[in-house]
């Protein structure tokens, strides 16, 4: 079995942003070399997520307010004791996932038409990272 590592680094410009990270992950599975196997993508921060879902910028905002009225902004999260302002990048964090794992079939992601690969940042304008293992023959 072939297995390979690498990471993606991430500063983002804002508090909350989406990126798509499919052609990077695509990238590494090529260098890799596995033709079938899977690749593990995963967020290195707890404020911080991966997802798979469509590459729109219309849905991308309807997550963005979704996820901001589930776990929103605000100044009585217990973990604001600690002296953290984050509380809800925690909670959105958790709503999003920190990881996913995508086939690899002759060479190449297993999609479906329309799926693609984010990391989501909710406490950023930090340096942060995200694990790529791609795992295979």
């Amino acid at each position: 079995m072939k297995v390979t590592t690498e990471y993606l680094k991430f500063h983002t410009k804002k508090h909350r942003e989406y990126i798509h990270i499919t052609p990077q992950v695509e990238a590494i599975v090529k260098k890799s070399g596995v033709k079938e196997g899977m690749v593990l993508i995963s967020a290195m921060h707890i404020t911080a997520g991966i997802y798979v879902n469509d590459n729109e910028s219309g849905l991308i905002e309807d997550i963005d307010q979704w996820l901001e009225k589930l776990a929103p902004f605000r100044q009585e999260y217990q973990h604001h004791q600690t002296g953290e302002d984050n509380g809800d990048s925690h909670l959105k964090a958790l709503l999003i996932h920190h990881e996913v794992i995508v086939p690899i079939t002759a060479g190449k992601l297993d999609f479906g038409t329309w799926q693609r690969i984010f990391y989501a940042e909710f406490d950023g304008q930090r340096d942060k990272r995200v694990i790529v293992k791609v795992m295979g023959e």
